[in-house]
């Protein structure tokens, strides 16, 4: 037993004896063997306990707790929680805010004592339910590896770690540690209320599967093992696709880039969301299969408003070139798009000449000589901000504006047909924030120039074009 452990301490990094482990300890047999193989083997031991006021024995377990940290001569940190109401208040099952509340706990001690790890005495039967609660759930690969021996970054810390140096003994090994040494463990009698999930897989389920498959609960420990080594090969894989695919992210917000995103395999789609949403919603346990499947849906077939509603407070928003996951509160930031400032009315012009509009963008008026290498870039052209327009049709005067009501364009190769400005944003995808802003060029009563976008049908340059108006919107600096 000791020298498991000692191989399971090196395993899970926690092998400087010059720096704390906040140990969480229930006073169960787990917690104690663990608290004592820690004190054997030289570590800096800081007890924490956490009551839960769950049971009339908790005030008593909770002083029994202190008790033993006493006679270890080793400091004791305590919280008083009311676990249920915490649960209730916060649509809750009584498990998960009970995990919530103690890791919140531990962590925070651990940053006060400058600890390098928070350390739990969860064992090998512990990693079998996890595996089952995940195989039940229809958790995929993240779910069934189970739990690793040391986690850095984790949900409550991107430094401190969470270790589990008991994860190869199991539970009947403690017990009988605990025997062996005399350590007098606390027995919870909650552990065997069917009303917990996981008491119902401890008692019920796994005796009932080891019936049809004999030392079940070492194959699933060894499955763990196996695809916690596989989950690494595809974590390196899906970093190398995150830095390839994530162009903007910062405090409620994660942007893909689009072209980026699709010409991932389904599989890396699914583990880049998955990945953007714990990067929002780090203590979010078990993301459903349901939540990425209907991010994927809506990026296959957008719903018209360009964003829905994801989990946990977080929206998926499509804005041309990007997909955001974002926080509903978070503002996203400007991403530099040409705007005309909303209280300019209508900018007129008159070739040649530069006017400034908002966001540092410049739109350029020139009339240039029909040439072959005039036509040359206008069949070629590279470039959707700029645009060639037939002078001979445009007699009157030009104007730059944002969009009115009534608004409508006829795109360059839908032979004059005539699309509302409105139904032509939304068609091409232009993002939802910059459509208010946006500069189009009127002649008459027709935008004849959407930048970025399409040229009017209209005043297209022909082959008889003699006269052509050269636009062009650059971005000073």
């Amino acid at each position: 037993m000791i020298e498991k452990f000692q191989d399971m301490l090196r395993k899970s990094g926690c092998n400087d004896c010059t720096r704390n482990l906040v140990v969480g300890v229930s006073g169960g047999p787990d917690s104690l063997c663990l608290l004592d193989l820690l004190h054997e083997a030289g570590m800096r031991v800081v007890v924490g306990h956490l009551n839960h006021r769950l049971r009339p024995e908790a005030d008593q377990e909770a002083e029994y707790v202190r008790q033993v940290a006493a006679g270890y001569g080793i400091p004791y940190v305590e919280k008083i929680e009311d676990v249920a109401a915490y649960a209730q208040n916060h649509s809750l099952s009584v498990e998960e805010a009970a995990r919530n509340l103690r890791y919140g706990f531990l962590f925070a001690e651990a940053a006060k004592w400058e600890a390098q790890a928070v350390v739990v005495g969860h064992t090998a039967d512990d990693q079998v339910e996890t595996v089952l609660m995940h195989l039940l759930r229809g958790a995929g690969l993240e779910g069934l590896k189970g739990m690793e021996a040391w986690q850095v970054p984790n949900a409550w810390s991107g430094e401190i770690a969470l270790a589990r140096p008991l994860l190869e003994v199991w539970r009947e090994e403690t017990v009988a540690y605990c025997k062996e040494h005399g350590l007098h463990p606390v027995i919870d009698p909650s552990n065997l209320e069917r009303t917990y999930f996981r008491n119902r897989l401890r008692h019920d389920l796994v005796p009932a599967l080891e019936a049809y498959s004999p030392r079940l609960k070492e194959k699933l420990v060894r499955m763990a093992k196996v695809l916690r080594g596989d989950q690494q090969v595809l974590t390196s894989i899906l970093e190398i696709a995150w830095k390839g695919c994530v162009c903007k992210e910062g405090s409620g917000f994660v942007a893909f880039e689009r072209k980026a995103f699709d010409e991932q395999p389904v599989g890396l789609q699914r583990r880049l969301l998955r990945k953007a949403i714990a990067t929002q919603r780090p203590g979010l346990r078990d993301i459903g299969f349901e939540t990425v499947e209907r991010a994927l849906e809506f990026l296959q077939k957008p719903d018209p408003k360009g964003q829905i509603d994801l989990a946990a407070g977080l929206r998926v928003v499509e804005e041309g070139n990007l997909v955001w996951i974002a926080a509903w509160e978070a503002d996203l930031p400007e991403m530099g798009w040409p705007q005309v400032r909303r209280d300019a009315g209508s900018i007129r012009l008159a070739a040649p000449d530069r006017v400034t509009l908002a966001e540092g963008w410049q739109l350029n008026l020139e009339e240039v000589e029909d040439s072959d290498e005039a036509r040359r870039l206008i069949y070629e052209n590279p470039d959707p901000y700029q645009t060639w327009l037939d002078a001979d049709q445009m007699t009157g005067a030009i104007e730059v504006r944002i969009r009115r009501e009534g608004d409508y364009v006829r795109p360059l190769g839908m032979e004059g047909h005539r699309v509302k400005i409105a139904d032509f944003m939304i068609n091409v995808k232009m993002p939802q924030r910059a459509r208010g802003g946006w500069p189009l060029v009127i002649y008459g009563e027709e935008v004849v120039w959407v930048p970025g976008y399409t040229t009017s049908h209209t005043c297209r340059v022909r082959a008889e074009t003699r006269r052509i108006f050269h636009l062009w919107l650059a971005r000073q600096g």
